[in-house]
């Protein structure tokens, strides 16, 4: 009888004692929520930052986890659809009781989700390009605005490469016609005839691009030089720029500059008749740094040499640093006391470069690279 009294008592001194700091979240671990398509037409982009993100917890919990307990990860597949993102971010933070969330690739995923975490009070890292005009604080944006990405690749080309006639080419939805809005009208304050600006959107997964790659030959029939902007998105590519293989395309002739295509998006093309053509991002594989250089290494031990790294990787290990930082000064992943600490941080390197926050934006240097 004694003995068992004296075991309650233990219980209770305990809970008293540690309760708030075991039992006040209602696990034991640190639950962070990884929001990607892996399957469906994004999964040729999304895959790659489940994996990432996989290796960066992974590689945290081998450093003693964070605030004395293990990082859990619990992987959704939104596949792809776009209501489905909604329904999964939900289940998360409501059945899995994830702390954070780090996922989506296209912006209607990610405006899918915001209902959700706003409602719900969650916090999520969006590590793509996007066409700003959006502010919640429970999004850090970790990609990416026109101003850092868009805009200085749009100048490139008028300054640099002489463009004077622009094709426009995006997927059908909200990222694509939103940039391609802020930049018809940049073009147009700069001196392009709104007649000499091509706009044209095709649905994800689009593969039939003879007529469009046509049009674009067109519009340089008067001799003057043709330039595109491409915010075409996930498998899409491969078919863009198969076509544009097919027709002898050359960079020389109407240059390519894409937002959403790294290595990952290349690998399994034929890219000897695409030499020439860029990519405008704010990472690339190719920079030469110490920390890329260890950021690499790393990436293909863990998962192989033929896999390659990309910017919205970049963006998610900025991001899950951004975390564990905030986490570590606030002593708790209390979403309120973490976003204070988020936004405290000023300025840390990132994998090619430093990079600063500001009203939950992540502030990047822009990096060109040329196809091979």
């Amino acid at each position: 009888m004694l003995s068992q009294l004296l075991k309650k008592l233990t219980i209770i001194t305990f809970m008293l004692l540690f309760g708030s700091k075991v039992f006040a979240d209602g696990h034991s671990s640190i639950k962070i929520g990884i929001l990607h398509s892996l399957s469906g037409t994004m999964a040729i982009s999304e895959t790659t930052l489940k994996d990432t993100m996989l290796m960066l917890i992974d590689e945290q919990n081998k450093k003693g986890g964070l605030l004395g307990k293990k990082l859990e990860p619990v992987v959704v597949d939104p596949a792809s659809n776009w209501p489905l993102f909604a329904e999964k971010a939900r289940e998360l933070l409501t059945v899995s009781k994830v702390d954070v969330m780090f996922g989506c690739w296209t912006s209607v995923s990610r405006k899918s989700v915001l209902p959700v975490i706003e409602e719900l009070n969650g916090l999520l890292f969006y590590p793509v390009q996007y066409e700003g005009e959006e502010s919640s604080k429970n999004v850090f944006y970790t990609g990416a605005s026109p101003n850092q990405q868009a805009i200085p690749a749009t100048d490139y080309y008028l300054e640099e490469l002489g463009v004077k006639k622009f094709a426009l080419l995006g997927t059908d939805y909200v990222y694509p016609r939103t940039t391609n809005k802020i930049l018809k009208q940049y073009l147009i304050d700069k001196g392009i005839p709104e007649s000499d600006i091509f706009v044209n959107y095709t649905p994800f997964g689009h593969s039939d691009w003879s007529k469009i790659v046509g049009d674009v030959v067109a519009l340089g029939a008067d001799g003057k030089k043709v330039g595109v902007i491409s915010t075409i998105n996930g498998d899409a590519n491969i078919g863009f720029y198969k076509e544009l293989a097919a027709a002898g395309i050359k960079a020389d002739d109407i240059p390519v500059v894409a937002f959403s295509v790294g290595e990952e998006e290349l690998s399994g093309l034929d890219t000897k008749n695409l030499g020439g053509h860029l990519a405008a991002w704010n990472y690339f594989q190719s920079a030469e740094s110490d920390l890329n250089t260890k950021f690499i290494n790393q990436w293909k031990k863990t998962m192989g040499d033929k896999r390659v790294t990309n910017d919205p990787m970049e963006a998610h290990v900025i991001g899950f640093k951004m975390y564990i930082k905030a986490v570590e000064k606030a002593g708790t992943t209390s979403d309120e006391k973490v976003k204070v600490e988020l936004n405290k941080i000023e300025n840390f390197d990132g994998i090619f470069g430093k990079v600063s926050v500001k009203n939950y934006d992540v502030v990047y240097p822009l990096d060109f690279k040329q196809i091979q």
